[in-house]
């Protein structure tokens, strides 16, 4: 079981958005980021929230691409 927790962070002016997920909330986490895009009282816009899904997105593959990679010999400090 993994506990590591994904930080998000985005600031717009006066505004701190933070967004706090472990890797099996990714979905949610995305969920939310349309839910501040849409909400006219937050200055949190579309733009912004594809910005931080594509990181999201990356992040997942980036951590899925080590998880199967294996080591070459070269790799390993002897």
């Amino acid at each position: 079981m993994n506990d590591d927790i994904n930080v998000l962070a985005l600031v717009k002016g006066k505004e701190r958005y933070i967004f706090l997920f472990d890797d099996s909330q990714q979905a949610d986490a995305l969920r939310m980021l349309g839910r501040h895009a849409a909400n006219p009282e937050l200055s949190f816009s579309w733009y912004d929230a594809a910005v931080l899904g594509k990181k999201i997105r990356n992040e997942a593959t980036s951590r899925e691409r080590a998880r199967f990679t294996i080591p070459q010999s070269s790799d390993i400090d002897e």
